[in-house]
């Protein structure tokens, strides 16, 4: 298999992921703006799962121009990530109709961490398939942003069992972490 067809599959489970999620917003009962005030949690709740999933599109568009063979450990490890990534709909919906409880919360944000623990992966499997002379290893390193990503989540989570607040804050601050392509990879394509 050649990585365009792994790239366009990919590609087309991520549109689908996003369009999924656009359908869970519905339309507000009325006709002025005040009647829109009701779907603010569902729609904040919608523009960060966005916001993660133009990140993860993103980058994973350049760990892909790092690719010079597949392996089916590639492969697996792809399936994995976009295994977590569509469960995003289904959070984000959950998130949006109960932003203030717990579990919801809890849940949204062991999905994000899934989907970095699978994203790492899905690197290491790269980096394993190129040896010592793999670019992203080169571009990456010890990759410490997206090991302390991991971190933030999981502090996240452990967080909604004092503190309810402080797991939104910690996920959006990895999101803005992540916000700028990953230029690392990027800079050592050239």
């Amino acid at each position: 298999m050649k990585k365009n067809r792994l790239e366009t599959f990919s590609d087309g489970v991520l549109a689908i992921i996003i369009t999924i999620m656009v359908l869970e917003l519905k339309v507000p009962e009325g006709y002025e703006f005040k009647n829109l005030a009701i779907l603010a949690p569902k729609f904040l709740s919608y523009v960060l799962s966005f916001i993660y999933l133009a990140i993860y599109w993103n980058n994973h568009h350049h760990l892909m121009h790092t690719v010079n063979k597949l392996t089916s450990g590639i492969l697996w490890a792809n399936m994995n990530l976009l295994f977590w990534l569509s469960l995003i709909p289904f959070t984000t919906a959950w998130v949006g109709e109960n932003i203030t409880h717990c579990d919801p919360m809890s849940l949204y944000g062991f999905i994000l961490l899934m989907a970095a623990v699978s994203y790492w992966l899905l690197s290491n499997r790269i980096i394993d398939s190129e040896g010592n002379k793999s670019l992203l290893l080169k571009a990456i390193g010890k990759d410490f942003k997206g090991k302390i990503s991991i971190v933030i989540y999981a502090i996240g989570i452990l967080s909604l069992q004092f503190v309810s607040w402080i797991a939104p804050i910690l996920y959006i601050l990895v999101a803005i972490l992540w916000i700028i392509p990953d230029r690392r990879i990027k800079n050592n394509l050239t």
